[in-house]
């Protein structure tokens, strides 16, 4: 691997027996491993305790373990400063390459310099960088030949089928409770779910659907319960309420507003972030639908960066890696009970197959994420 300026002071500073704690190869040695130090990547996530975060930290732990790669968590709230400090906290430590989910796209800057000039490769999960509203974000990721990539969804796609669903279940007047105002993931599914209610509003000229405009409930259970109080409790007549996102926490307390309000089963809630009780809420009306099962995002995230490290395939100046993960959808305990059995209860992926991952061509890699879903682990789990 590429020795990383910053990693060499660090680990000058360190006794001999320490060396190895720096993530580095003891020589500069053109991206090959040939000290044989273990290859640490860092994770800068928004939280490695929610709902989500703890899913996304339980399958890349599984990818360390199986590749015997060091890993490193700094949880950074979506706070802008906070995602910055935490790539810089990582390239410090000695990380050999990066894996992010940030909150604003123009936060990348900061990342990719700080990762360019510390030789550290970075890529992307839950997001991407667009080429139309952050033109000088990706122009810059184009040219850093440590800028590996991103792994994220369609999320306009996303955020369409989740209003069809609402429709299709009777739904006309749609509150919406984002996490933060201005998160590039945010911002997509909610073009989703307008241009979903157009359609709707469109093909059904006399039935038509009216969405609200978001609220913003934060990461926290308790921000969530308190925004979703105060939205319902304003609009007394919406019969829906999608609660965007935001890694878990956020619906649990939108779903305990909603019970506290008296509406459970009375409105329905759909979300893209799977529960650990989804199926109970789904039997009890809690819930109505949700999208998720997406938590293998910062897997292929982390074997991007891995195999970039190892060059398996080389990085550029003038172009990323892209994969587009495709978006699991529940709307029935019967749906919920095929997915927990492969993506709850265990890992999509054995240590056989993750380590696999690591000899992979990006070709392949991009094929296995897109091909992942309830039928695809039913049928490698049957072999």
């Amino acid at each position: 691997m590429k020795r990383k300026i910053l990693s060499m002071i660090l680990c000058l500073l360190l006794v001999a027996g320490m060396v190895t704690g720096c993530g580095g190869s003891g020589t500069d040695s053109g991206g090959s491993n040939n000290g044989g130090d273990k290859i640490k990547i860092g994770v800068s996530i928004w939280s490695s305790t929610d709902t989500l975060g703890s899913q996304c930290k339980q399958i890349i732990d599984a990818a360390a373990a199986a590749l015997d790669v060091e890993v490193m968590y700094v949880d950074q709230g979506h706070v802008s400063e906070q995602v910055t400090a935490s790539v810089e906290t990582l390239a410090a430590a000695g990380c050999d390459g990066i894996v992010i989910c940030n909150s604003s796209s123009a936060e990348m800057t900061s990342v990719i310099n700080t990762c360019t000039e510390n030789q550290v490769y970075v890529s992307q999960f839950f997001r991407v960088i667009d080429e139309k509203t952050n033109p000088d974000e990706y122009a810059l990721a184009k040219k850093s030949e440590y800028y590996v990539g991103a792994v994220h969804e369609d999320e306009i796609a996303n955020g369409m089928n989740l209003v069809k669903i609402l429709c299709e279940k009777g739904s006309r007047k749609i509150a919406l409770e984002g996490w933060q105002a201005g998160d590039a993931t945010f911002l997509l599914r909610w073009e989703g779910y307008k241009k979903g209610v157009e359609e709707w509003n469109k093909a059904n000229p006399s039935d038509q659907v009216v969405l609200l405009e978001p609220q913003y409930g934060g990461t926290t259970s308790d921000t969530g319960r308190s925004t979703a109080e105060s939205i319902l409790s304003a609009n007394p007549d919406a019969d829906a309420l999608i609660v965007a996102g935001g890694g878990g926490d956020t619906l649990i307390g939108a779903l305990a507003g909603v019970e506290g309000l008296g509406l459970k089963g009375k409105i329905n809630v759909v979300s893209t972030d799977f529960l650990p009780d989804l199926d109970a809420q789904l039997a009890s009306g809690g819930m109505a639908a949700e999208s998720g099962g997406h938590y293998c995002d910062p897997l292929f995230a982390f074997m991007m960066t891995y195999n970039a490290i190892t060059e398996k395939y080389p990085t550029s100046t003038d172009s990323f890696y892209e994969i587009l993960f495709p978006y699991l959808y529940v709307s029935s305990s019967e749906d919920y009970s095929n997915y927990a059995k492969y993506f709850v209860d265990e890992l999509p992926y054995n240590a056989d197959e993750l380590k696999a991952m690591g000899e992979m061509s990006f070709d392949d890699l991009a094929k296995t994420a897109g091909a992942l879903s309830i039928a695809d682990v039913q049928k490698r789990h049957a072999q």
